[in-house]
C-alpha cells in the first residue's frame, strides 16, 4: 500500500482520485441554497487565493482547519487569516 499523496498547494479537487472528500464538497455545494452559495466566478477566485496561500496544506486551511473548498462555497464566509485574502 502506498502512502497518501501530500500536496502543499493542492485543493481537494486536485486530489480527487485519491479520496472522495471532493465528491462530498461537490454535493454540499450543489445542495446549498442559492442565496448562500458563492457565485461560480467568485468561488474560483477564492480558491486561487487559497492556492497561493502558505496556509494551504493538502486541501486544508491550516489557519482554521477547514477544507478550503467548503469554506469558499458559502457566500457568508471569509478567509480566516487576520489579513484575509478574500
Amino acid at each position: 500500500m502506498s502512502a497518501p499523496k501530500i500536496c502543499r498547494r493542492c485543493l481537494l479537487r486536485d486530489l480527487a482520485e485519491e479520496n472522495d472528500y471532493y465528491q462530498s464538497v461537490q454535493r454540499y455545494r450543489a445542495t446549498m441554497p442559492q442565496n448562500k452559495r458563492t457565485p461560480d466566478e467568485e468561488y474560483e477566485t477564492r480558491l486561487q487565493a487559497c492556492r497561493a496561500c502558505p496556509e494551504l496544506d493538502n486541501g486544508t486551511c491550516m489557519a482554521c482547519g477547514c477544507y478550503v473548498e467548503m469554506r469558499a462555497a458559502r457566500n457568508d464566509m471569509h478567509c480566516p487569516k487576520s489579513q484575509a485574502a478574500w
